[in-house]
């Protein structure tokens, strides 16, 4: 057990009896333990604390101008706050709860024997040392996952300025429920006149929905290029069959992905989309925002190989705007785990049909209504305006 305490612990004794601390001091270096710092009250004891971290503290109850109950009060809480060992004359349980209850992590009293307090401190040193460990570990895995949150979002277009051109204006929104999500969107222009834009929603959350996530993205992505480099315009259906086909194959977590997909022609306003498992697309304009209709929702993405896939057309009418979004919108849910639903995502777009401020205002009504409720999903939205 002693192997696992630190090489050299930082010790802080309290205690307003000179006789006492000397006592303290001779114990510990008995025990092979370094000369403790010393305080002589809490006012004392908490200045040290803040000027320096330590690996235990000893520390008396009666003692003039904050007594030990004082100094629990006040570390009671704090994340970094050394742990403490009562050793005090006070032998009522009363005492002893209370201590307890404010975080010491044990009570000695004053006549104790050097082995029990050599057993005590090994403990406590050795608790502080796996709990030291663990915070060590998830500050690693926190750097990491945020690491990764960047390299995801860099993934997927954020110059929106750039991707409009002519009579198309884009705009999109993603926002991960952990640190990594399962959530994508894409644009991407297709020659000089058409654009294909994407939402999907990847079945879970966390690392593994993230990879899938960039999987998915990567092989609509080749797909599209590849059509691209024959001088074709794909058709919706054949993206997502490709995409579809490598997911499904060697897939026993049976992991899906539900889609949305769209090829708009930028000089007429006309295009083609595919539903695969996800929210149906909304039309926008400045008389309000519908349901677009017109095409069905098929099966999702990588539950099995050679699925067919059908696109229906659309037309957007000039002005008018497609929007996209993922299920954690309408599942967004208050602290009373009520759900935003379909019902507030129309009310909350109104007659917006500008896509910036449509998405903007969507994401107001959804904060407001989630207030501090923690995020159940991840939460995407995209819009696509033809100016006609």
């Amino acid at each position: 057990m002693s192997a696992a305490i630190p090489v050299a612990p930082q010790i802080l004794v309290v205690d307003d009896s000179s006789f006492n601390r000397l006592l303290l001091k001779r114990r510990l270096a008995e025990l092979g333990y370094p000369e403790p710092a010393m305080a002589t009250n809490g006012v004392e004891a908490l200045a040290a604390i803040a000027a320096q971290p330590f690996d235990v503290v000893l520390l008396d109850l009666e003692m003039p101008e904050l007594d030990g109950i004082g100094v629990l009060e006040r570390l009671h809480g704090r994340g970094n706050a050394p742990p403490v060992i009562v050793i005090s004359a006070q032998t009522e349980m009363s005492g002893v709860i209370r201590c307890i209850e404010l975080g010491a992590e044990d009570y000695l009293p004053k006549s104790f024997d050097p082995p029990l307090l050599r057993a005590r401190l090994q403990a406590v040193l050795e608790k502080k040392r796996l709990r030291d460990l663990a915070a060590e570990r998830l500050h690693a895995l926190e750097t990491e996952l945020e690491s990764a949150r960047r390299a995801q979002l860099s993934l997927v277009p954020s110059d929106f300025k750039a991707i409009s051109r002519g009579r198309i204006t884009v705009a999109a929104h993603m926002e991960p429920a952990r640190e990594v999500g399962g959530d994508l969107y894409d644009m991407q222009w297709i020659g000089p006149r058409h654009l294909m834009f994407v939402v999907a929603d990847v079945a879970g959350k966390g690392a593994s929905a993230g990879l899938t996530m960039a999987r998915s993205l990567g092989l609509i992505r080749a797909g599209m290029q590849m059509a691209a480099s024959r001088g074709e315009v794909p058709d919706p259906a054949d993206l997502m069959a490709l995409a579809n086909g490598d997911l499904a194959a060697n897939n026993p977590e049976m992991t899906f992905v539900t889609a949305a997909l769209a090829i708009l022609d930028a000089e007429t306003g006309e295009g083609r989309i595919c539903v695969a498992g996800h929210e149906p697309a909304l039309r926008l304009s400045t008389q309000g925002v519908t349901v677009m209709d017109g095409f069905k929702i098929q099966p999702p993405l990588g539950i099995m190989e050679d699925l067919p896939y059908a696109s229906a057309p659309f037309t957007l009418a000039p002005g008018e705007a497609m929007l996209l979004l993922s299920d954690g919108v309408t599942e967004a849910h208050d602290p009373d785990k009520a759900l935003f639903g379909k019902e507030r995502v129309l009310a909350a777009l109104g007659q917006e049909a500008e896509p910036a401020a449509a998405i903007a205002a969507l994401l107001r009504e959804v904060a407001g209504f989630v207030r501090d409720a923690p995020p159940a999903d991840d939460v995407t939205v995209l819009a696509v305006r033809y100016a006609g």
